[in-house]
């Protein structure tokens, strides 16, 4: 199917598979590995139920080092090609480790 053919074709199906891939992601991420030591990250994304972005940063949260992962998304009042309006409520996730308990000794 040619280019424009298969994105018009999406858009009347509502077929939204045009997410960034995981593997994209990991491809490009890795070259800055070092600058997310200790960092907050905010990740502003459509829904972080399917977000590669989210999951990347979840699954990698301690390799990176990260300080705190925030990930928010609000619901839309109208549908679109990138939003089916299906969620009741807005997300809002906060990821920060508690604080890791030093014994004395």
């Amino acid at each position: 199917m040619a280019g424009t053919e298969a994105l018009t074709k999406a858009k009347r199906t509502k077929n939204d598979e045009f997410y960034t891939q995981l593997s994209d992601i990991e491809n490009e991420l890795k070259h800055y590995r070092p600058h997310f030591k200790g960092k907050t990250v905010f990740c502003n994304c459509d829904d972080p139920r399917v977000s590669n972005f989210f999951k990347y940063f979840v699954l990698n949260f301690e390799v990176l080092g990260l300080k705190r992962l925030i990930c928010t998304c609000y619901k839309n009042q109208d549908a679109d090609l990138f939003s089916q309006n299906s969620s009741e409520v807005a997300i809002f996730f906060d990821l920060t480790p508690p604080p890791i308990a030093r014994v004395k000794g």
